[in-house]
């Protein structure tokens, strides 16, 4: 295992001290990015002075989970890279068995890590190749993307994995979850929780957003207006419900989730940026 060959990609948005102990559970010979989203330049001193193997690079814009990530990816010099969340520990040995997947599987696109969550357990704990990981940890063997095509930066939140995923498995890539891998992940907690209904407003537009446009794209506009159509009515109704009874926070909620359907179906880019000053 060398070190040297990884560099670990990691998107933030007021993640706060929370990167920390993400951070602490990273072998400080390893390459950190970090791409701050917020603009915010109040952590970057503090993190590089205290971790001298990363780089913490604060955008000028929201830019979102996928061209976030594209960002830091395309500056990537080493062999591997891995994708993680800020709300992610590494198990001691994590890294030591991406490596040794690696190697044993030399023309891998993906590898995803076992979690803490119960839809990844597995007893055996047997190498798999599957078409889908999830989003949280993804190790990149970076020869695959000589062209320095990632994620699909239409996606602002949502699906860009799955997205990715599919692009990979048409090529016939080979895509691993390995469980061995042990990565745990705290789940929808890497921003500060005084945001919550701000938080939870901007997943429910982009959830729908990018719901029809991943469909049209992969089948075509009709289908995807058929998938759309249900959750459409659904959050219409309930935005005039909601309304009706003075309920302001479930109204808003379900307006973001009208809107994100609407605006997706109009051919709109993913626009919507949550509001946390």
């Amino acid at each position: 295992m060398n070190l040297n060959d990884l560099t670990i990609i990691i998107t933030t948005f007021k993640s706060d001290e929370k990167i920390n102990s993400c951070l602490n559970s990273i072998n400080k010979k390893v390459k950190v990015i970090i791409i701050e989203n917020s603009g915010s330049q109040r952590l970057k001193k503090i993190i590089e002075n205290k971790y001298s193997n990363v780089e913490y690079i604060v955008s000028k814009e929201n830019l979102g989970y996928a061209k976030a990530n594209n960002l830091g990816l395309k500056s990537v010099k080493t062999k591997f890279a891995l994708v993680l969340n800020p709300d992610t520990i590494l198990n001691t040995n994590a890294l030591e068995e991406f490596f040794k997947t690696a190697s044993n599987n030399p023309d891998f696109f993906l590898i995803g890590p076992g979690t803490n969550q119960s839809e990844f357990s597995n007893k055996e704990k047997k190498l798999t190749e599957v078409k889908n990981i999830k989003g949280f940890a993804i190790f990149f063997n970076m020869k695959k993307f000589k062209e320095n095509i990632f994620f699909d930066e239409n996606y602002f939140l949502y699906f860009e994995e799955i997205d990715l995923c599919r692009q990979i498995s048409k090529k016939n890539g080979k895509i691993f979850l390995d469980p061995n891998i042990e990565i745990y992940h705290e789940g929808s907690k890497s921003v500060n929780q005084v945001y919550s209904l701000e938080l939870e407003k901007n997943r429910n537009w982009h959830w729908m957003w990018s719901t029809f446009y991943y469909h049209k794209k992969y089948n075509n506009y009709f289908y995807a207006l058929l998938i759309i159509s249900p959750k459409l009515f659904s959050a219409l109704f309930k935005t005039i419900f909601y309304s009706l009874m003075l309920n302001k926070q479930k109204r808003d909620i379900y307006y973001c989730r009208l809107s994100g359907i609407l605006n997706s179906i109009l051919g709109k880019k993913s626009w919507y940026r949550p509001s946390l000053d």
